[in-house]
């Protein structure tokens, strides 16, 4: 009868069940566990398996520059990032509030690491968000508008939680790409959040962003009530002679 039973939970995908079940016929000896005690046992097994796979789901389908976690951030490196307000960002309270964050600094000194880790995060607690590098999103999305996907991938955008834009000011905007960005933050003012890490600081957004009544309509939506992250110091891969920045991972 067991091993009908489990034959049967696993073809009904009750994957958590099926590997609880199976543990319990080896390891605990008969009666250990009442009627209600097993049932219970047996659905929160199922319900923590659905919910990791549910997690794991969310992080592939963010494609996170780094496996990051907040817990792997170090705060006795001097390079201004401070450990309350980080703490304080990992409840992801800002995203129920629509909030967005701007982590600054110079190349290497850990923006996008910290920016995956909130976005890591998130998909732990149940939000759903997706990275994007700034040159390869305006790439994709000036694809979009050649073969008809446009509205689609702009609704796929709008929907996220938490959208995590990386590298952003590398490269001016065109005319294009500045429309672009606009719709995608006029959509998510006051309904998402938005993470956007840059080398540059703020006050020199309007610069790249160009045609400036534009570019006020952009900022005004995005640094508005934001919270700013500063990060300040030499790079990390300078400062621990790493080569790359996976290696640079281990020392965040």
């Amino acid at each position: 009868m067991n091993e009908q039973t489990l034959e049967r939970m696993r073809r009904m995908k009750f994957h958590g069940m099926h590997r609880a079940f199976k543990t319990s016929l080896e390891t605990a000896p008969p009666n250990a566990l009442t009627a209600d005690e097993l049932i219970a046992f047996l659905v929160d097994a199922e319900y923590d398996d659905r919910n990791n796979r549910r997690i794991e789901r969310r992080i592939q389908r963010a494609r996170f520059r780094y496996k990051a976690n907040v817990e792997q951030l170090h705060f006795d490196i001097d390079r201004n990032l401070d450990k309350n307000m980080m703490m304080r960002f990992a409840d992801c309270n800002f995203i129920d509030k629509h909030e967005n964050i701007l982590i600054t600094g110079s190349t290497g000194i850990g923006k996008s690491f910290v920016a995956s880790a909130l976005g890591n995060q998130a998909c732990l607690l149940g939000y759903t968000a997706i990275y994007t590098n700034a040159s390869k999103l305006f790439v994709k999305l000036k694809m979009s508008k050649a073969d008809g996907s446009y509205v689609k991938e702009i609704a796929r955008i709008e929907k996220q939680d938490l959208l995590i834009i990386d590298d952003f000011g590398l490269q001016p905007l065109d005319a294009q790409n500045r429309h672009m960005l606009l719709e995608i933050m006029e959509d998510r003012h006051g309904n998402r959040s938005t993470i956007f890490t840059s080398q540059l600081p703020v006050a020199k957004w309007y610069d790249i962003i160009g045609e400036q009544t534009i570019a006020d309509a952009i900022l005004d939506r995005v640094v508005h009530d934001a919270h700013r992250i500063e990060l300040k110091g030499e790079s990390l891969r300078k400062r621990y002679g790493m080569r790359n920045e996976t290696n640079m991972i281990t020392m965040q």
